[in-house]
């Protein structure tokens, strides 16, 4: 049966002005990355990179290098915890690439931790040399994590 009109039925009138997005938002709006988190967040990027070359070096693919010795070593529970630490790492340093507050904390945290072990692994009998790169890094995330101008643009 037909209603006895041409028009078609079924179909929605012609909209007169095309949706619109909604208007941005605090939540929505695009965050911006201050210098000091890109900064502090390419450093925890450096420190991964440590983690896994010892991550690597604990399960005998890498030798582990003390001026002119080379050495090779085995020990799969360092290998993991090494391994454990450097994914710690990229996730810090992927809430401090987004602009994540909690970020911050974190990667004081982590530092902060990596320098006790560090201490305490030369004072339990590993060199200065073993452990520079390690003391280097950490004491320079902890240092400029904790810069006025860098607390300031984490809202701390």
């Amino acid at each position: 049966m037909t209603n006895g009109s041409s028009a078609p039925t079924g179909t929605a009138p012609p909209a007169s002005t095309p949706p619109t997005s909604p208007a941005p938002t605090a939540s929505t709006a695009p965050k911006h990355r201050p210098i000091g988190m890109t900064i502090l967040a390419i450093l925890a990027l450096f420190g991964a990179a440590i983690a896994f070359i010892y991550t690597l070096q604990m399960l005998h693919l890498l030798p582990v290098t003390i001026g002119p010795v080379r050495f090779w070593t085995f020990d799969l529970w360092a290998a993991i915890l090494w391994g454990i630490l450097a994914f710690i790492y990229l996730w810090v340093f992927r809430m401090l690439w987004a602009v994540n507050p909690q970020g911050w904390m974190f990667v004081v945290l982590l530092a902060s931790l990596n320098l006790i072990f560090a201490i305490l692994s030369v004072l339990g009998g590993s060199s200065w040399e073993a452990m520079s790169v390690s003391i280097v890094i950490n004491g320079i995330i902890l240092i400029y994590a904790l810069l006025p101008g860098t607390k300031k643009s984490f809202g701390v």
